[in-house]
C-alpha cells in the first residue's frame, strides 16, 4: 500500500543534508569519496574571484513612455584560455529597463540565451518592459549565457547549448579541471550582471541604489539561476523555469524506466556519452560543483519552480526526486499543455505575480499536499484560492506525457472543497496506460494578475514498464585512472 507523502511549500529549515550515493557498475573507494570535498566550494572560488577581463559599456539609451532602456554591452569573464578555444571572453548584451520611478531596491535578472553573432539588440523586449512598469522597478535580461558558439581545440566544428556544455562535462570528467564545466562561466556571467548593475543604475537614476535581485531563467538558464543563488547573497529569490532535473542521478534512471529510451532532446548529452558517466565519482564530483541540489543547504532563500507538463526533456514527475528536500520557503507550478519554451502559456503572469509579492513583502499562499493511498491528491489550504482545479491527461500506451507524444491534451475539472480550504482530486484510471494529474490553485493578487500555484504530478498507476541497466563507466575518469 502506498504511503501518505506530504510536501509543504514551507520548507523544515533544519532538514538533514544528505549525502547522495552512487548507483553506477563500482563503489568508489572511500578516499576516493573523500578528495570530492575540494569541489564542494569550486563554484563559489571561481564566481567571485576577480577577473580583470570584466568591463561593460553603454552602447544604447531609448527613451520611452514611463521608462527608459539601455543596451550595455558587457564583458564577463575569461573562460579558459586560447589553447582550449577559440574565444575566451564572454561578451553579453545587458538590456536594462528603468521605469521613470522606480520603488524598489530589487530588480529582476533574467538569464537569456542567445548567440555571439546576432546583432545588438534594439531595445528590451515587451514582457520586460511591462514587468517594470507595472512593478516600478528595474528589470534587466542578460543575453549570450553561455557564450556561444565556440570552437574547442582540436574540433572543427563550433558548438552551442548542450552540445557545448556536454563537451565541457566529458572534459571535467576526463581532467578535473573546475575550470571547465560551463556553468561556472555561466553563473559567474549573472555575478557580473548584477555587478555592473549596482554600478551603472545610480548613475542613470540620481544615486538609487539595487541592493538586490530576483533571477530567472529557463532550461539551462533555470539551472543557472540556481546556481548563482547558491553562491551569491544578493539574490533574494529565484524562478528557476523548466530545468526540472534536480538531483540528477535519481531523475534520468527515473526517464529511462518511463521511456525505454533517452528522449530525443537530450542527444546532445548522449552524442557525447555523457549518460555513460551517470553514477560514476566523476559525476558525483561534477554535481558537488554545479549541481543545484548537492548545493541545497545554501538555497534557503524564497523560490518558485514552474515546470511544463509536456516537457520534452524532463518527465512531470521529476519533482518527487528533489521537492521535499528543498530547504526554506518553496512553491510549484506545473504548467498543463506545455513544451518545454513555455510558449502559449500564462506561465509569464505567474512569475510576474510571484515577482511583485516578493518586492511587496507579501506573504505567498501556503499550502501542503499529500498523495493518499486510495490514489487521490489532498491539499489543505491555509489560504483559500480562488478556485482549485484538477488537470489530467491520459497516455493508453506508454507513460509519456511530453507534447510531442500525446498533444496539448491536458483536461481541466473545477474541484469543490471537501470542507474550507481542503480538496480532494480523485481520478478515474484509464482502461490502459497511465494518467496524470495535479490540482492547480489560483490566487488573486493586489495587481489583478492571478498566481497559480500546483501540487507535484501524479501518475496511476504508479509503475514504471522499463528497467534501467546501470552503464560501464568509461575507464578514463580522472579518478579512477589515478587508481589503476
Amino acid at each position: 500500500m502506498q504511503q501518505s507523502v506530504h510536501h509543504s511549500c514551507i520548507g523544515m529549515l533544519l532538514l538533514a543534508f544528505t549525502s547522495v550515493t552512487f548507483a553506477g557498475s563500482e563503489t568508489p573507494s572511500g578516499a576516493a569519496d573523500q578528495s570530492l570535498s575540494r569541489f564542494e566550494t569550486a563554484l563559489a572560488e571561481y564566481v567571485h574571484k576577480k577577473d580583470p577581463a570584466y568591463r561593460y559599456d553603454l552602447r544604447q539609451t531609448i527613451s520611452g513612455n514611463g521608462f527608459t532602456e539601455y543596451v550595455i554591452e558587457l564583458v564577463s569573464q575569461n573562460f579558459l584560455t586560447l589553447a582550449d578555444v577559440d574565444r575566451t571572453e564572454w561578451h553579453h548584451w545587458l538590456v536594462v529597463v528603468k521605469p521613470d520611478v522606480i520603488r524598489h531596491n530589487t530588480a529582476l535578472v533574467y538569464v537569456g540565451g542567445g548567440s555571439n553573432r546576432d546583432d545588438s539588440p534594439r531595445g528590451a523586449r515587451d514582457e520586460f518592459v511591462s514587468i517594470a512598469v507595472t512593478t516600478g522597478s528595474v528589470v534587466a535580461e542578460l543575453r549570450m549565457v553561455p557564450n556561444q558558439p565556440l570552437r574547442f581545440a582540436g574540433e572543427n566544428e563550433r558548438r552551442f547549448e548542450d552540445s557545448l556544455i556536454a563537451y565541457t562535462w566529458d572534459k571535467f570528467y576526463r581532467t578535473g579541471d573546475v575550470r571547465w564545466p560551463a556553468r561556472m562561466a555561466m553563473t559567474k556571467s549573472v555575478k557580473a550582471a548584477m555587478d555592473a548593475l549596482q554600478e551603472f543604475i545610480p548613475v542613470v537614476s540620481s544615486g538609487h541604489t539595487l541592493a538586490d535581485f530576483v533571477v530567472t531563467g529557463a532550461s539551462k538558464r533555470g539551472w543557472t539561476t540556481w546556481t548563482i543563488a547558491a553562491v551569491d547573497q544578493r539574490v533574494r529569490a529565484i524562478i528557476p523555469l523548466v530545468i526540472d532535473m534536480l538531483n540528477l542521478v535519481p531523475s534520468f534512471k527515473h526517464h529511462w524506466r518511463a521511456y525505454g529510451f533517452w528522449a530525443p532532446a537530450i542527444d546532445d548529452y548522449v552524442d557525447q556519452n555523457i549518460m555513460a558517466w551517470m553514477g560514476s565519482p566523476e559525476e558525483l564530483a561534477l554535481h558537488k560543483v554545479v549541481e543545484p541540489y548537492t548545493h541545497r543547504q545554501h538555497l534557503t532563500l524564497p523560490k518558485l519552480i514552474i515546470n511544463a507538463t509536456g516537457d520534452e526533456f524532463f518527465l512531470p514527475t521529476s519533482s518527487q526526486f528533489y521537492f521535499d528536500k528543498l530547504l526554506g520557503e518553496k512553491h510549484l507550478r506545473y504548467v498543463p499543455n506545455s513544451r518545454h519554451n513555455l510558449s502559449r502559456t500564462d506561465a509569464l503572469q505567474t512569475l510576474l505575480a510571484y515577482y511583485h509579492s516578493v518586492l511587496s513583502d507579501r506573504p505567498r499562499p501556503r499550502f501542503e499536499w499529500s498523495f493518499e493511498a486510495d490514489g487521490s491528491i489532498l491539499v489543505e489550504c491555509h489560504e483559500t484560492p480562488v478556485v482549485a482545479t484538477i488537470w489530467s491527461a491520459v497516455n493508453p500506451t506508454n507513460r509519456d506525457f511530453r507534447v510531442d507524444s500525446i498533444g496539448r491534451s491536458w483536461t481541466a475539472e473545477v474541484v469543490e472543497p471537501v470542507t474550507e480550504g481542503v480538496y480532494r482530486a480523485h481520478v478515474t484510471l484509464p482502461e490502459k496506460g497511465w494518467k496524470a494529474f495535479l490540482v492547480e490553485l489560483t490566487y488573486s493578487t493586489p495587481i489583478d494578475v492571478p498566481m497559480k500555484l500546483t501540487t507535484a504530478v501524479r501518475v496511476l498507476p504508479n509503475t514504471l514498464p522499463h528497467d534501467y541497466i546501470a552503464p560501464k563507466w568509461p575507464d578514463e575518469g580522472f579518478i579512477r585512472s589515478k587508481q589503476q
